[in-house]
């Protein structure tokens, strides 16, 4: 993707999380420039009341959204009646949809097939029609700490009594414990990384010169395009290029002068 020159970044603040609304904005930042910023909400609620502070200091214009009927709100509605008319103004090449609500996956798929890029930003619960309606999809939890690298999952080799004990107590109150669920999202990040093991693996083949090797940069575009939600930091990894260099079961790399970029990175799958 070419660097956006006209961004509109619209927040639904009843969706994402006021502790990541800065990184998100320098995150949108290293895309384009951003040139619209708003957030919707009935800043009357309580819920609410800690973001008036936080868009004074980011220079964000606050859209006020009564909820008409009780227990519902009309924020969405009223983003989405926004971004159509900023759409039509054709000042804007790229949108930011901030929300983690599938509501939003109409209006993502209309602006794509009106031309313009759009990216989402929400959480790993966001369904997945929303992520994969948009150009590109960060997970807010990729903003700030770095997460660890995957790393298989191991079996605990408890002992039988200890074991037991454990089953007993599992059976009187069913609850997770903190290595269990430590190991379960284990095993989660590796079963989601042979889906990027399997995408690399086409990229390569289609996109190989005569030596055998495809650009990542390449591979990187089409992993973009065939999962927009990927994120090299969703398996502790700051680049592809890193994520590449970890697996040498699976790839062989080589880095050559470039004129540009200093090197390029090509890699072949084993």
């Amino acid at each position: 993707m070419d660097n956006l020159q006209k961004i509109a970044m619209l927040i639904d603040a009843d969706n994402t999380q006021l502790a990541k609304l800065e990184l998100v904005i320098q995150e949108v930042n290293t895309l384009g420039r951003i040139v619209v910023k708003r957030a919707y909400g009935n800043w009357k609620k309580d819920n609410l009341k800690r973001w008036e502070g936080e868009i004074k200091r980011l220079a964000i214009k606050p859209e006020q959204q009564f909820d008409y009927v009780t227990g519902k709100n009309a924020t969405d509605m009223a983003l989405v009646i926004d971004t159509v008319e900023l759409l039509h103004t054709g000042m804007y090449d790229g949108f930011v949809i901030v929300a983690s609500d599938s509501d939003y996956t109409p209006l993502a798929i209309h602006l794509r097939e009106k031309g313009v890029y759009v990216v989402g930003v929400g959480e790993k619960k966001t369904p997945e029609a929303f992520r994969k309606s948009c150009d590109e999809f960060i997970f807010l939890e990729n903003l700030g700490t770095p997460v660890k690298a995957a790393a298989p999952a191991k079996a605990q080799n408890a002992p039988k009594a200890q074991m037991a004990a454990q089953s007993a107590k599992s059976a009187k109150k069913a609850r997770k414990t903190k290595a269990q669920a430590a190991e379960e999202e284990a095993v989660a990040k590796a079963e989601d990384i042979d889906e990027i093991h399997t995408l690399l693996r086409t990229a390569w083949d289609k996109f190989q010169d005569d030596d055998g090797y495809a650009l990542t940069s390449l591979a990187g575009q089409f992993l973009k395009r065939a999962k927009p939600d990927f994120d090299t930091r969703t398996y502790g990894y700051s680049k592809l290029s890193s994520l590449i260099d970890a697996f040498p079961d699976h790839y062989k790399a080589k880095k050559e002068p470039n004129a540009t970029h200093g090197s390029v990175m090509s890699y072949k799958c084993l």
